[in-house]
């Protein structure tokens, strides 16, 4: 019986090294990708940029959307962690994560609106965070099918012209969205795609530029790989 026991706790002991051998996160010096060209950039001009004790790198300013994926780089489950910075103005602020990517078109996006994080409008305030999952569920067609359930306001104060710090955590089907360390769930969904996994990058939306700096990820294999 002892020894069952014995063996029974060193299997146990193996399967949480495994575990946690697979939870190695892995940190990404997003200005030194950019300076060694492993950033593939989709309708943007991406940038290295040092300043203020921080580095990471910069978005031009265009229409539609904006992606830098990261060369060889793919995501499944797990956690994605990364500081952002965007700005106060109108419509011209769409910040944020992509990942389970297939193509230019078809990805899951985590994005924040920093113009709405401190709004006087307190519905203009409940779109500060948002998920999606392109081509099929943008937006507007969340809004208007299910107002409230894809897009929350993130519960505390955030300056929209500072730095902010983003724990995105995917674990199929469930994604959850957590804001300056705050233990509290700032957006909780459950994704509308079935895919995976796939590509990973940091994405703007229409008129945005925007900052990225610090990306950690920890890439948990999936069930189905």
């Amino acid at each position: 019986m002892r020894a069952r026991v014995i063996v029974a706790y060193m299997i146990a002991f193996l399967f949480v090294l495994r575990v946690h051998g697979q939870e190695k996160p892995t940190h990404y010096n997003l200005a030194e990708l950019s300076k060694a060209n492993q950033l593939e950039a989709y309708n943007r001009e991406v940038s290295s940029f040092s300043e203020n004790g921080k580095s990471g790198i910069r978005f031009s300013e265009k229409e539609n959307d904006g992606i830098a994926w990261l060369k060889g780089a793919t995501f499944s489950d797990g956690i994605i962690e990364v500081d952002i910075k965007g700005k106060d103005v109108l419509q011209q602020s769409f910040v944020g994560v992509a990942f389970h990517g297939a193509d230019d078109k078809q990805f899951e996006v985590i994005y924040f609106r920093p113009f709405n994080f401190q709004a006087q409008d307190s519905v203009r305030r409940i779109h500060a965070v948002q998920y999606v999952s392109l081509p099929d569920f943008d937006w507007q067609r969340l809004r208007q099918e299910q107002n409230g359930k894809y897009e929350k306001a993130i519960g505390l104060k955030v300056n929209p012209n500072d730095w902010f710090h983003a724990k995105i955590v995917v674990q199929y089907p469930q994604i959850q969205v957590f804001i300056n360390g705050e233990s509290k769930v700032s957006l909780q969904v459950e994704q509308l795609s079935n895919r995976r996994t796939g590509k990973l990058g940091l994405w703007v939306g229409n008129q945005s530029d925007g900052d990225f700096a610090n990306l950690t990820v920890v890439n948990k294999k999936s069930p189905a790989e």
